[in-house]
C-alpha cells in the first residue's frame, strides 16, 4: 500500500491492525477494507486456490468480512466513504455480503465509478472477472 501511495503521489495514514479488536482514536473520512478472502479471483496465477478453498472456508471468511464491515462503519465520520474490496469471485464474499450490509440506511451504496475504466452496476458494485493478465475482484462503496 505504501509503495502504491508513493507511486501515485497520494497520502494516507496506514494502520495495520486486527480490525475486530482495534479502536481508532477518532473517526475517519475514508476507510478501505481490503478484506481477507478466498482469493479465488487470482486463480489464473495460482490455480491451486480453486482446489484448497472449501465452502466452509468461504462461509467463515464471509462472516469475518461482515464483522469487519460493521466495525469499520462505526469508525466512519458522517458523510465519509467506506470501500470494501476482495479478490474473490464468490458472491458470498461480494454481492451477497454487501446486500446484507446495504440494509444500513446510514451507509447507502453509491453507484458511480469505483475503479478506473469500470462503472458500478445499479447496486453500486464493481465485479471484474479474471481475464488474460488480470485478476478478478469485487469492490463496493458505501457512504459519501
Amino acid at each position: 500500500m505504501g509503495e502504491n501511495l508513493t507511486r501515485t503521489g497520494l497520502t494516507a495514514d496506514l494502520i495495520a491492525a486486527d480490525a475486530l479488536k482495534w479502536e481508532p482514536k477518532a473517526q475517519a473520512d475514508a476507510i478501505l477494507i481490503d478484506a481477507p478472502c478466498s482469493a479465488t479471483g487470482i486463480f489464473a496465477r495460482h490455480p491451486d486456490v480453486l482446489h484448497r478453498i472449501r465452502p466452509k472456508d468461504i462461509e467463515q471468511l464471509a462472516s469475518t468480512q461482515a464483522r469487519m464491515l460493521a466495525r469499520a462503519a462505526e469508525w466512519l465520520k458522517p458523510g465519509g466513504v467506506l470501500v470494501y474490496a476482495t479478490c474473490s469471485l464468490e458472491p458470498e464474499e461480494g454481492e451477497k455480503l454487501v446486500a446484507g450490509f446495504n440494509a444500513l440506511p446510514a451507509l447507502p451504496v453509491r453507484a458511480e465509478e469505483l475503479v478506473a475504466g469500470f462503472t458500478a452496476n445499479e447496486q453500486g458494485h464493481v465485479r471484474i472477472l479474471p481475464q488474460v493478465g488480470t485478476d478478478g475482484f469485487f469492490v463496493a462503496r458505501f457512504g459519501g
